[in-house]
């Protein structure tokens, strides 16, 4: 089992239009990062993975489940360079967590959100998925 986070501006793609999607979930589309291409090829059926929103907001808001494993991204006009997965809502964080939070906090100091900030599609290790989900009031994470 994987554990991933998710990087979407609200005003594109916010926590609230994945939960509006529903349990079929979507295509994480629009990737055009290698890195992050490659952290979807990795990803299987089940992987969890946080929903961050970035540039407004700047938290961790819920919890995803891909549903879909790695295919062309039907964004790509045909360029078979880029690759996607699909992702559905698993659940909100009771309380968001936010970047502050996360950075000063000792146990989440090399979260590749502190170190690597710009990576849309980025691992998370357990230990801080768990982490992750206790400071957001979340018991029993889905795993």
């Amino acid at each position: 089992m994987g554990y991933w986070l998710y990087k979407s501006e609200p005003f594109k793609w916010s926590w609230a239009m994945q939960k509006d999607v529903g349990a079929t979930g979507t295509e994480w589309t629009g990737v055009r990062n290698y890195l992050a291409r490659n952290n979807m090829r990795a990803m299987t059926i089940g992987d969890k993975g946080f929903f961050y929103h970035s540039n407004e907001g700047l938290e961790i808001v819920g919890i995803t489940e891909v549903c879909a494993l790695s295919h062309p991204d039907s964004t790509a006009d045909g360029d078979a360079r880029w690759d996607c997965v699909d992702i559905r809502a698993v659940c909100d964080l009771p309380r968001p967590v936010s970047l502050k939070e996360i950075k000063v906090t000792p146990t989440l100091e090399k979260m590749q959100l502190v170190t690597s900030m710009r990576l849309s599609v980025q691992a998370v290790t357990e230990e801080e998925y768990l982490e992750v989900c206790r400071m957001g009031g979340l018991e029993n994470p889905p795993r």
